[in-house]
């Protein structure tokens, strides 16, 4: 069994699928409970079409801005 948990309620699916997909029409930031793990955040965002997630917001995630250093090739 797998739980949807949000703020307001708690809901079990048989499969994580169902889950997942319960998870992305509530569209709000959930935790998935499941056995041995947890998975956390807002469903969702499948795609990003001309520098924007479906919802509209721009998506701006470039390699350059991450933490750490690069690893260049010699």
């Amino acid at each position: 069994m797998y739980k949807v948990i949000t703020k307001e309620q708690e809901q079990e699916f048989t499969s994580l699928d169902l889950a997942m997909e319960h998870a992305k029409l509530i569209n709000e930031f959930v935790t998935i409970s499941g056995g041995e793990f947890e998975i956390v955040g807002r469903f969702g965002v499948d795609s990003v079409v001309d520098g924007k997630t479906p919802d509209g917001v721009a998506y701006t995630w470039n390699k350059a801005s991450r933490i750490g250093r690069v690893k260049k090739e010699k």
